[in-house]
């Protein structure tokens, strides 16, 4: 047997997330499908990210074990005649048995696209976020620097989460505007379930004047889901980059491209 890596985009939109369930209509769902009808056998993918319903991907990795031989080439054309037009390979590498795609990856990086307009727009409708209320930068830039390090994120974690322990370490929360458009970017060790949705939430009320920047303490230190924002919309959202050792070589996807691609943003 061999493992094989891809790199998978995907508009996250018509799917209830990454992970296989009951009833399907899910990417692991379609693309073991899509795998079984090209290799002539069943295979089992591991995903880097489980991605919740209606996240986008632009970097996903998934690697699966195998005994047919194909070019690269070959899994990247085969595939992609396979799935549907929301996902699609971006490229497949052959990788040692010591490559793992969710607990090798050293770090993940999603962006959150929010377009802030007091008007909503049909055309980005399910790529962007969208919050009329005026938004403050600096007040929201204050409040991320006060959540970027290792901390309890037990205030940010969806309960169903089953991640053995609430700590993680944010290593970077970036905020920038571009027109009516601002852009979040984490990034992590690992992420809760709706960690960065519940993030989110409370950096755009701090951002709204609902709470002060000094919020985000108080959620820190009492760790409780409930004190917290709910939830934001998952729209906006997408895996943008995962980070391995160097000795993979693993491709390096342009993603900035791809998600001004996908949002119609000039970024």
């Amino acid at each position: 047997m061999a493992r094989v890596a891809l790199g998978l985009a995907y508009d996250g939109t018509p799917w209830r997330g990454w992970q296989t369930q009951a009833g399907g209509q899910t990417v692991q769902d379609v693309l073991e499908g899509s795998l079984a009808r090209f290799l002539a056998r069943p295979a089992a993918t591991v995903c880097a990210g489980r991605t919740d319903t209606r996240v986008h991907a632009l970097a996903q990795v998934v690697h699966l074990d195998t005994d047919a031989v194909r070019r690269d080439e070959s899994w990247v054309r085969g595939l992609n005649a396979l799935l549907p037009d929301s996902i699609a390979v971006q490229w497949a590498k052959p990788v040692p048995e010591s490559f793992h795609a969710r607990f090798g990856a050293t770090a993940r990086t999603y962006v959150y696209v929010v377009r802030n307009h007091r008007v909503r727009s049909p055309l980005t409708h399910g790529k962007v976020g969208w919050v009329y209320h005026a938004l403050d930068l600096g007040l929201m830039r204050d409040a991320a620097a006060r959540l970027v390090g290792e901390h309890d994120f037990s205030s940010f974690r969806s309960s169903e989460c089953q991640a053995a322990s609430p700590v993680r370490t944010l290593q970077a929360l970036d905020i920038v505007r571009r027109g009516d458009y601002f852009l979040f970017t984490f990034r992590a060790n690992a992420f809760l379930h709706h960690m960065v949705r519940n993030l989110m939430g409370v950096l755009l009320y701090v951002g709204q004047g609902r709470k002060p920047p000094g919020w985000a303490d108080e959620l820190l230190a009492v760790r409780d889901r409930k004190m917290a924002a709910p939830t934001f919309s998952p729209d906006g959202l997408y895996l943008t980059h995962v980070r391995y050792p160097p000795q993979f070589g693993l491709p390096i996807m342009d993603t900035a491209s791809m998600l001004a691609s996908h949002t119609g943003l000039a970024l």
